[in-house]
């Protein structure tokens, strides 16, 4: 019998969620469908549940549920992994019976993606992640695992900043975006939505030092933040590789097996040019 899958979001048609996890079956040979799920703002318990009676094996979370599905899986008593509790937030279910597993796959398929798609190391680097939301807390425990030398957080609002620096690394440094200028950082990672309204954020000019990346974690678009990076004179990045590296992530965690993933990014850049 074929195993079902999802994403569930509001919206979700945009997804390539599914078109990724067909590569990585047909690639491993395992007999899935993954399909969509748009659920009411106020439906995501009813819709997971609704998804789960009906035989569903497992599902990602994407937007605007990650939180939601972390509180609905401690109501539900399910097994929530240390990374999912340390972002407080939730991307990926795995229904076996009663069993249910909470995880997030988010960070290791940031890190995945620097270290292995762009080549950049992590370790000894000093880095500045701008946004102080769910986008942001789901990368920084697996960037500090990746042995970076120093992480910053520059958000609009200085006190949300400071509040997550310290919850993750005591003493590092967070505040409002001017607080950074001259900062010479090495990567500096965009994980607030401001592209999405072709918006940059308040980022002083001055932040990259020689050799620098600047990584967008939205995809399929040339950001202002990219183009501004850029102009700076530093190499830049979608987060692409990041969609395909977490989504490899969930797979491992549904089938057992992590999927070779460079010839499935290679097919959605070749789709995106």
């Amino acid at each position: 019998m074929t195993d079902r899958y999802a994403v569930i979001g509001h919206p979700v048609a945009h997804s390539k969620s599914p078109l990724i996890h067909a590569a990585f079956a047909r690639a491993t040979g395992e007999d899935l469908h993954y399909g969509l799920i748009e659920a009411p703002l106020d439906g995501f318990g009813a819709a997971v549940d609704a998804f789960r009676a009906g035989g569903g094996r497992g599902m990602n979370v994407t937007v605007p549920f990650k939180e939601a599905a972390l509180v609905w899986c401690r109501e539900q008593g399910g097994a929530l992994s240390a990374r999912a509790a340390r972002a407080g937030a939730v991307n990926t279910l795995a229904f076996d019976g009663e069993r249910l597993a909470c995880d997030n796959t988010d960070g290791a398929g940031l890190v995945r993606d620097l270290e292995v798609n762009l080549e950049f190391s992590l370790r000894g680097r000093r880095v500045l992640l701008m946004g102080a939301g769910g986008a942001a807390r789901g990368v920084m425990q697996p960037l500090l695992d990746a042995g970076v030398a120093a992480l910053a957080i520059a958000n609009r609002t200085a006190a949300r900043a400071q509040a997550l620096a310290e919850q993750f690394a005591p003493g590092a440094r967070g505040g409002d975006y001017a607080a950074f200028a001259g900062g010479r950082f090495d990567l500096v990672i965009n994980a607030t939505s401001a592209g999405l309204q072709d918006a940059m954020p308040d980022l002083p000019a001055g932040c990259y030092a020689a050799g620098a990346l600047a990584y967008d974690m939205l995809y399929g678009r040339d950001t202002p933040f990219m183009q501004h990076a850029r102009g700076q004179g530093a190499r830049v990045s979608d987060g692409l590789g990041m969609l395909v590296e977490q989504a490899a992530e969930a797979f491992r965690i549904w089938r057992g097996i992590l999927p070779d993933t460079a010839s499935v990014l290679a097919m959605l850049r070749r789709a995106q040019a």
